[in-house]
């Protein structure tokens, strides 16, 4: 799994003081992440691209390093962010800080 301290300080604790909650969702997200047809790094890039459009950057980082680990290139991690752009409009590049900030360790 990929380093937690990444998370926001909210889901942080939500992992510590709700821990059966937490087992439950994370058993959620593996589940659907198993019945998936698409492959891991794909996966993590489209997760990325809707944490933009939906504006909740506080989780851009985890996700992003998540997908580094994947093999997503610095390059996939702005598509990512950026693919959403038309649809919901420039809203997303407020992720695109948080996101380079992640892949490049800041």
């Amino acid at each position: 799994m990929t380093d937690m301290s990444r998370t926001s300080a909210s889901f942080q604790r939500f992992i510590s003081d709700a821990p059966d909650h937490k087992a439950a969702w994370f058993q959620a997200v593996q589940a659907l992440g198993a019945a998936s047809t698409l492959d891991v790094k794909t996966q993590s890039l489209i997760y990325i691209g809707i944490l933009a459009a939906l504006r909740l950057e506080s989780g851009v980082g985890f996700h992003v390093m998540e997908a580094k680990a994947r093999g997503a290139s610095r390059d996939d991690i702005i598509s990512a962010v950026l693919t959403g752009l038309p649809a919901a409009g420039n809203g997303v590049i407020s992720a695109l800080g948080p996101a380079l900030d992640a892949f490049d360790g800041a």
